[in-house]
């Protein structure tokens, strides 16, 4: 339900499970962690993406009733993504909801296809987000913005993402992953201990 190709430094991630909306389980979580950690003086690059029309809708809903929704184990998927020294890109194939956000935020790009959306329902279902998703998002988008996501509960279009500031470009979904590969084209071509220090002069 995770596959993994590395080419040339750059690590592509995709969530395999279409049928299931790409909503995630435990063992997938911990997988993509793994990943994220690994990546760490061995890729420039991480891209992540998903197949199908959706990214991720989030935890699997049997999973989340036995209490997947409030694992530590999402914040430590995000946490690892964010330490990872190398450039980060979400290649976001399509919605993007509830935890699979804080991936996503823990990027240092984001580029969407134009029927994306994205949502964070946490106040109606009576949960709290990831610790850090909340800081991440008022850092791309401003305070209000991220209550009208994570209090208000309103789900935002990919238009109105790109002028927020939550994503980075808006791509045509047959050139998602040429953009991806695009940005990650000068990256790529140096070492990975080059890649980490210019990523660590970079405030986030």
């Amino acid at each position: 339900m995770i596959n993994l190709t590395k080419d040339a430094g750059v690590w592509t991630v995709t969530l395999n499970r279409p049928d299931k909306a790409n909503s995630l389980t435990k063992a997938m979580l911990e997988e993509l962690a793994q990943i994220a950690g690994d990546a760490a003086g061995q890729a420039q690059v991480l891209i992540l993406t998903g197949e199908g029309k959706v990214f991720s809708a989030g935890a699997d809903l049997d999973e989340a009733r036995a209490g997947l929704a409030t694992d530590d184990v999402w914040e430590r998927l995000s946490g690892a993504i964010a330490a990872a020294p190398c450039l980060t890109i979400a290649a976001l194939n399509g919605t993007l909801a509830g935890g699979a956000m804080g991936m996503a935020l823990a990027c240092d790009i984001r580029i969407a296809v134009p029927s994306a959306k994205f949502f964070y329902p946490v106040m109606k279902l009576g949960f709290l987000p990831q610790p850090s998703d909340p800081a991440r998002m008022s850092a791309l988008i401003g305070p209000a913005r991220s209550k009208m996501i994570l209090m208000a509960g309103q789900k935002i279009v990919a238009d109105e993402a790109l002028s927020w500031g939550l994503i980075d470009r808006v791509v045509d979904g047959e050139a998602l992953i040429d953009t991806a590969l695009d940005l990650a084209d000068h990256a790529r071509g140096q070492s990975p201990d080059h890649v980490a220090v210019m990523k660590a002069m970079i405030p986030s």
